[in-house]
């Protein structure tokens, strides 16, 4: 059997049989039998060994591809006016020369954080759950190794999906439905009044809620917080806890802007400073500069009073001041002056250690849609000068967007570098309140005039998770809703004339012997005086009285 005859197709029957009996015992076939086997399991063995080889390579290019593109597909609009990206196609399977058949093969999921061995199906959704649900992270920019694995093991192990406890859901939902209310209940009661409303991107006020939290456990001592017109009133009201009876009396026409003391701008300019205790007791002092109509111009305001700030603490690691930026979209794009401000952000004689950035994301420009505003795919292309990570994130879907904030601020603490949060919401109204942007965009508002609010949403993912019984979102706005009620007729029934109360003045403004800028933004409530939603008391967990009246 020297020429092997018998491997031939016609004998091909007998030929697997002789195989199967030399794999039970070699020297039950002829000797040129046994050497061809042997030469064909060796052969058989090195193929294998190659393709584990291959597959393996596939699989780490696998992982980089979604830690680099996994943005590009992640479900970051709420109103999915995205158009499907060109790049989604270079994350299927077959770009890493793995197939379907392939899922259920167990494999080393390495240099994946936190999985070990595991079948590549579980790896591939490890890899979707973390990088392409209602998060998108830009990070492989960065050309610091230890930055991106720092990412990497707060990111991975999660899959980037928060693990809230049901306490901390439930003053999620009862922010959302304050910061809802107080805007609807200003658009009934003063219709036609600009307010610059934050509807559609109620978001911002448990984010903000939970940046304050947060910043004192981490060694901060002020926030220096400047934003635009857009959900300032709000944010005044919830965050910087002004007693919303001063906001109603700004609205009253027969309000005198006089007993401002010369201060005379309107009310979504206005700044203001109030002293927060967070649940463990530990104390912040946050400040909100106020600012004119330009936008974005009071970006190296805040920078300059933070620097101030911190060489006033001797803060020489710049980790007890914080600055934060609040934007729109069309203008982080659009303005000058924010390229700029980044430019200088990391120079010794400029620096504060970083800026939290936050971008209300309208997906709007005044009535330009973002494919005719601007020539990059994110408003927030111009950050990645910094080489810092920018977060995109879902604005309805607030516990994604808490996780980004509590990541952002501790990214910010450990490596004094900028941050950007990208929260995609909408705009319910137009510019302000007195346009009608239907006209110029039917079909986008026929989506937005259909599409429930963030707290709808988030209620009735709470009940259906049983963590709040039907109903519970509408009784919080309702609650809340009798309480500015009773605040509003003791505003018209009241005086005609607010004179300043008494201000949070800085020790050090008192012994200048000058007034404290800040003074008279945020007001002691008078002794009877009703008192909104004073969510410092809830606890971020404490279910508590949205509306307490004095």
């Amino acid at each position: 059997m020297s020429h092997l005859t018998v491997a031939i197709l016609a004998n091909a029957e007998l030929f697997d049989a002789m195989y199967q009996r030399w794999l039970q015992d070699p020297l039950s076939v002829e000797p040129d039998l046994r050497i061809y086997f042997e030469g064909f399991e060796l052969g058989r063995g090195r193929s294998s060994a190659s393709a584990d080889a291959t597959r393996q390579i596939g699989i780490t290019r696998m992982i980089y591809a979604f830690r680099d593109l996994g943005h590009t597909v992640a479900k970051i609009d709420p109103l999915d006016e995205l158009p499907p990206s060109p790049l989604a196609k270079l994350l299927e399977l077959g770009e890493f020369n793995l197939s379907s058949a392939d899922l259920n093969r167990e494999v080393d999921t390495f240099p994946f954080t936190g999985l070990g061995r595991a079948t590549l199906g579980t790896l591939h959704q490890a890899l979707r759950d973390t990088y392409c649900r209602s998060i998108g992270v830009e990070y492989m920019h960065i050309q610091n190794i230890d930055v991106r694995r720092w990412l990497q093991q707060r990111m991975e192990p999660m899959r980037n999906i928060p693990k809230f406890d049901a306490a901390r859901k439930r003053w999620i939902l009862e922010s959302l439905c304050i910061a809802e209310e107080f805007e609807e209940f200003i658009h009934k009661n003063y219709t036609g009044e600009k307010r610059f409303s934050l509807e559609g991107g109620e978001t911002l006020i448990p984010m903000m809620e939970i940046l304050v939290e947060q910043a004192a456990g981490a060694g901060v001592l002020e926030l220096i917080v400047g934003m635009p017109h857009r959900g300032r009133l709000n944010v005044l009201v919830n965050v910087f806890k002004k007693p919303v009876r001063e906001i109603f009396a700004q609205f009253e026409k027969d309000y005198l802007p006089a007993s401002n003391e010369g201060d005379g701008d309107v009310k979504y300019h206005l700044g203001a400073g109030a002293t927060r205790t967070t649940v463990n007791g530990q104390s912040v002092y946050i400040t909100l500069t106020p600012n004119p109509s330009h936008l974005e111009a009071v970006n190296p305001v805040v920078e300059g009073r933070t620097r101030a700030k911190q060489q006033t603490f001797g803060d020489t690691e710049r980790r007890r001041g914080v600055p934060i930026l609040i934007h729109g979209d069309a203008a982080f794009a659009g303005q000058g002056i924010v390229a700029e401000s980044l430019n200088l952000s990391q120079l010794e004689g400029y620096t504060t250690g970083g800026t939290i950035h936050i971008i209300v994301n309208n997906q709007i420009g005044f009535t330009t849609v973002p494919q005719d505003a601007r020539s990059t795919p994110y408003c927030t292309d111009v950050a990645k000068m910094l080489q810092c990570p920018i977060f995109h994130v879902n604005g309805d879907d607030p516990e994604a967007v808490l996780f980004v904030t509590e990541l952002a601020l501790a990214f910010r603490q450990q490596f004094r570098s900028d941050v950007v949060i990208d929260m995609y919401c909408y705009r319910a109204y137009g510019h302000n309140e007195t346009d009608a942007p239907e006209v110029t965009l039917p079909k986008l508002y026929a989506k937005i005039d259909n599409r429930p609010s963030p707290a709808e949403l988030y209620g009735r993912r709470l009940e259906a998770e049983g963590i709040v019984p039907v109903g519970e979102e509408k009784a919080i706005k309702e609650r809340h809703r009798n309480g500015l009620k009773q605040i509003r007729e003791e505003v018209r029934q009241g005086p005609k004339q607010y004179p300043l109360m008494r201000g949070h003045t800085s020790g050090d403004w008192k012994k200048s012997g000058r007034s404290d800028p800040s003074a008279g933004r945020i007001r002691d409530a008078p002794e009877g005086c009703a008192v909104v939603h004073r969510l410092e008391t809830s606890r971020l967990g404490r279910q508590a009285d949205p509306v307490g009246v004095g």
